[in-house]
């Protein structure tokens, strides 16, 4: 299993510091607290468990967990006083899904975003960290995705989350906050849901698999990922947070640096379990996916110092002991 020292790595930069973590209670937004808790950090977590899930957090003095979403200005507003640093990754996360409803994604991922950075403009927030896509590069065939390419969102989902990364930038231009967006390829790990229709394939593959079951592959299996392992997000979130200079609203990439196709993922998957008997069956592609991700890691080494620290194979393996562990 993977066990990060996050100590070794970040010191006592976050030590005492009082901090908001929106969707804290969900996948990614859970190991953040974790981390952060680890470092000695006084932690408000800002969600309304629509995805996220109270057994995700710890039960301690020092986190605090406040009801509500995104859209709630009240609720921001209390838990978000006194901090110093927001870390922004509440959202709705399904491709398939915003198609289907592209206006709720709209509301989350647009207009709470805006809610989030309003509320810390005018409570004095130090720093803003957000949590943004790489569907913003949409199906550019060009390898490796460069901050500097033109966005092609492809579903509502990618465009609103691309809307978020657009104010964070405009407010740290207009007013005195200090922010940077964090642009996600393809998260994967432990607490990441495997019973939702709208699964990330890592999870669906587990589930499917632990169960005796083929995994399905929408397209060909040809399509490649920068499968990136949740400890990556986390590391990059604390480089951002603790960066001793001024942060304009920049975005930068956060991955490993490495693709692997889907059918590559379902045999190694497969391998992992010992079910190397099944075989992968084939669904149509769905609308709004991409052929191909994989990023430069360049600018975010060269502005926040961030490298991965949990390599895919390590992290596959830590997310298929977990999986086992909890399905089986």
């Amino acid at each position: 299993m993977v066990s990060t020292d996050w100590k070794s790595l970040h010191d006592t930069a976050l030590l005492g510091q009082r901090v908001l973590v929106t969707g804290g209670a969900g996948f990614i937004g859970s190991h953040l607290v974790n981390a952060l808790l680890q470092l000695g950090a006084r932690v408000v977590v800002l969600d309304n468990l629509s995805a996220g899930n109270r057994a995700n957090l710890p039960k301690r003095d020092d986190l605090e967990v406040v009801e509500g979403n995104v859209l709630d200005l009240p609720a921001i507003d209390h838990a978000m006083r006194g901090c110093n640093t927001v870390f922004h990754l509440a959202a709705r996360v399904s491709v398939p899904q915003s198609v289907t409803d592209p206006k709720n994604y709209h509301d989350i991922n647009g207009t709470g975003t805006v809610n989030v950075l309003e509320v810390a403009r005018t409570v004095g927030v130090k720093r803003i960290v957000y949590s943004a896509s790489s569907s913003a590069y949409g199906d550019g065939l060009e390898l490796p995705k460069i901050e500097t390419m033109a966005e092609r969102p492809q579903s509502p989902y990618a465009a609103a989350k691309l809307v978020g990364e657009l104010y964070v930038r405009a407010y740290a231009a207009c007013y005195d906050v200090d922010a940077i967006s964090l642009r996600y390829f393809n998260i994967f790990g432990p607490r990441q849901n495997p019973h939702s229709p709208y699964s990330g394939v890592i999870a669906a593959f587990s589930k499917a698999i632990l169960e005796g079951n083929v995994p399905r592959i929408t397209g060909d299996g040809s399509a490649s990922r920068d499968f990136t392992y949740v400890d990556n997000a986390v590391h990059a979130n604390l480089l951002a947070a603790t960066h001793p200079g001024r942060l304009r609203g920049e975005v930068v990439n956060i991955a490993v640096g490495q693709r692997r196709t889907i059918l590559d993922l379902a045999a190694a998957m497969l391998k992992e379990f010992g079910r190397e008997d099944l075989r992968p069956v084939f669904a149509p592609a769905r609308p709004g996916d991409v052929p191909h991700s994989l990023a430069s890691l360049e600018k975010a080494n060269r502005l926040i110092g961030y490298r991965p620290i949990v390599s895919f194979e390590d992290g596959l393996a830590a997310t298929c002991a977990w999986y086992r562990s909890t399905l089986s």
